[in-house]
């Protein structure tokens, strides 16, 4: 499986990457950012590329991949919506347009969070955003495309936050949340969960398209 990774630097993305990297039948994991990874291996290719809304210098990289995980993401903390949808739902859909062009036989996996408002109606404004974003990649000519909706992350494997105040709330309850997760397995997810439960989504589908972190759970369970 030839896998396309954007957002490798972030904390959900290296986790991510270090479970493609151990899966076995991961070929090549080729990363696609502004900025360049420190992850030598193998089986990494990376591509540094700063117009994350044009990818028409890139195109011949972007082709016969098997999937995506796209994990790119910001904080919607002071922006404006119009600012946070710049960064959220633009740029999303500007990597899954030229993808589903390309690649039609591509399973796309996109990362939105706990709370998303699919109504694209409701009060809160990172949660319509996310709608938004999640009700257009639906909609595109992929083989099929997963919507993960995460809530609480623990990371895992020396994996780090580049947020420094989601670094700082990490760091601080590192020593209960090993405990919430073994009373709360199916809320409190880890990156390695989520990473695998990527790989099994695209390789053998899920029965719905949006998955909450019950549902991540679940199909990473199923898939060890």
């Amino acid at each position: 499986m030839r896998v396309l990774l954007f957002g490798a630097t972030g904390m959900v993305g290296q986790g991510v990457l270090i479970e493609c990297l151990q899966a076995a039948d991961v070929s090549l994991v080729q990363s696609v950012g502004r900025t360049a990874l420190d992850q030598k291996h193998a089986k990494v290719r990376d591509v540094v590329h700063e117009d994350l809304l044009d990818y028409h210098a890139i195109e011949a990289q972007l082709q016969d991949f098997d999937a995506c995980f796209f994990c790119l993401g910001v904080t919607s903390a002071g922006k404006t919506e119009a600012e946070y949808s710049h960064l959220t739902y633009d740029i999303a859909l500007a990597a899954a347009q030229t993808l589903a062009r390309l690649n039609p036989q591509m399973t796309f996996v996109y990362v939105s969070g706990a709370g998303t408002d699919s109504t694209e109606k409701g009060r809160s404004m990172w949660a319509r955003v996310k709608g938004r974003a999640e009700n257009a990649l639906l909609k595109l000519p992929f083989k099929a495309a997963y919507m993960f909706r995460p809530g609480v992350i623990q990371p895992m494997q020396g994996v780090r936050s580049k947020t420094s105040s989601y670094q700082i709330i990490y760091t601080i309850s590192r020593p209960l949340l090993p405990l919430l997760r073994a009373l709360m397995p199916s809320i409190i997810l880890t990156t390695e969960v989520v990473g695998q439960a990527m790989l099994a989504v695209a390789r053998r589908g899920a029965p719905k398209s949006i998955l909450e972190a019950a549902d991540i759970h679940a199909v990473a369970a199923a898939a060890r």
